[in-house]
Formats: structure tokens, C-alpha cells, sequence
């Protein structure tokens, strides 16, 4: 594991470098959080979801068992087709794992403010360069899955399903019903 997280940064890292130049000036500043309120599926790979789980561990427990109720209620509210804010997001608008979120969040960016009449504005190249990198982390958790982020982090909170992704096995049967009914991807098929 370890291996494969040093290889999902250096993936951040090239994804930055690619799309440095093409997102300068961008609108977006700390304590901006229209996409942490609205951007709606901010979709995971397990690998990302074991990083989030780690920086998880390390707040404190009262922290932890707040988070573990905010995870809760979003999958109900997900479940039920309601949008709800990130469970990381704090009320100064500040994110609690930023240097430890996904890449869906660190792809984010708009050339202007955003408001509910104009949702982020995002170069085209940038997106292609962000499906690629997407493309990239889903090879590299060939043996695992993508999904929203509260639906992986459940998946991992699941002994079994945790004991056979580290140990590299790849069974998609363990998570066959949930995974149809809550639309996660096997990377190893996306991936090709």
C-alpha cells in the first residue's frame, strides 16, 4: 500500500504540473465552498478512500464519531436523491482532510465566483487532462472500486471488504448488491 500511495501522489502531482499554467488566475480561494455544497458526487477510488481513513484516524475520536454520523446521514440523504454539503467541510468553509482529499476535489476549479446561476467555469483541457488522471488512479487501484466518497468510506468501514482490498485480493461479489444499487465502478474495468 504504501507503494500505491507514493504513486497516487506522484498522479497529483502530475496532474498540478500539467494544469498549472491553464488554470492560472482561477477564481477559486480558501474558504470558497460552493463545490464542497454543490458540486454533488464527489467520487472516489478505495486507494483515495484508505488515505481519507488514515487522516481520519489521526483526528480525535469525538471528531471521528461526528464524521462517522455525518457519513451516515449523507448516504441516507444520497440514497433518498438529496445533494447534502461534504461531511468534511467545516463551518468556517475550510476542508478538515485538504491535504488529503481526493481527486475529485483537487481537480476543482473555476475561472469565476461561483453562484447557483453560474456553476464553475473549467477549460476544457483541463477536464481531459482530469479524465486521464482519473483513467490513471483507477489502473492504479486495479483491485479496487470508484464511487461517491461516503460509499466507498462505508465499504471500508466493512471488516471483510476492508481484510480482502489490503490483502489484494479482488472478490466483487462481496459488494455486488450495494455496489449495483449505489453505482460504484470496478477500476479493473474501467481501466483498459
Amino acid at each position: 500500500m504504501k507503494e500505491k500511495n507514493n504513486q497516487l501522489k506522484e498522479i497529483y502531482a502530475a496532474f498540478d504540473a500539467d494544469t498549472r499554467d491553464l488554470v492560472k488566475g482561477h477564481a477559486c480561494t480558501r474558504g470558497c465552498s460552493f463545490c464542497c455544497r454543490q458540486a454533488g458526487s464527489i467520487d472516489i477510488t478505495t486507494l483515495e478512500g484508505m488515505v481519507i481513513r488514515k487522516a481520519m484516524e489521526k483526528m480525535p475520536k469525538s471528531r471521528q464519531k461526528t464524521l462517522t454520523k455525518a457519513f451516515r446521514n449523507e448516504i441516507k440523504q444520497r440514497e433518498e436523491g438529496n445533494a447534502v454539503p461534504c461531511p468534511f467541510l467545516m463551518k468556517n468553509n475550510a476542508c478538515m482532510i485538504y491535504e488529503n482529499r481526493p481527486f475529485s476535489c483537487r481537480r476543482i476549479y473555476s475561472a469565476h465566483v461561483c453562484t447557483q446561476d453560474a456553476p464553475p467555469a473549467v477549460s476544457r483541457q483541463v477536464m481531459e487532462r482530469a479524465d486521464q488522471t482519473i483513467a490513471a488512479l483507477q489502473k492504479l487501484d486495479d483491485t479496487g472500486y470508484s464511487g461517491h466518497m461516503s460509499y466507498i468510506i462505508y465499504m471500508l468501514s466493512v471488516p471483510a471488504f476492508l481484510k480482502t482490498y489490503t490483502a489484494g485480493e479482488f472478490k466483487p461479489e462481496e459488494i455486488m448488491e450495494f455496489g449495483k444499487t449505489h453505482k460504484i465502478i470496478i477500476n479493473r474495468m474501467m481501466a483498459k
